[in-house]
């Protein structure tokens, strides 16, 4: 499927303004400057595995169905409730502070994240 395979992270884009504006400490946020992040998509029809692997740092893992609720986390360890849905070929979910959409352009996973009118975008490699 299309979002199927492992992803490393190659560019990113606002991310210092983004997660200020989620209110995360000027340490944390230093933290997570140029983490290696690799993310690994298991697609099979509605259904997929979403892995992010963060060097250094949390791991997480949210398995869910296209238009069905599901419980999801954060990397930050925050549990949540969501119904993933999918929108002109992007995966869109409602995180509790931000939307979050994900889609495949030109084989790359484009991740972008938006709080207040701030995006912050993740590009990503196809690794495999």
């Amino acid at each position: 499927m299309a979002f199927t395979g492992k992803y490393e992270i190659e560019s990113e884009k606002n991310y210092d303004e983004f997660m200020k504006r989620l209110g995360l400490p000027s340490d944390r946020i230093e933290k997570g400057r140029n983490l290696k992040i690799i993310s690994e998509v298991q697609q099979d029809g509605q259904n997929f595995t979403w892995s992010q692997n963060y060097s250094g740092g949390p791991s997480i893992t949210n398995n869910f169905t296209i238009g069905k609720e599901c419980d999801m986390e954060t990397v930050m360890g925050k549990k949540f409730k969501a119904t993933v849905q999918m929108e002109g070929g992007k995966v869109v979910v409602n995180f509790p502070h931000y939307k979050y959409t994900a889609e495949i352009t030109d084989g790359k996973l484009v991740e972008v994240s938006t709080v207040e009118g701030v995006s912050y975008e993740r590009v990503s490699k196809r690794l495999a």
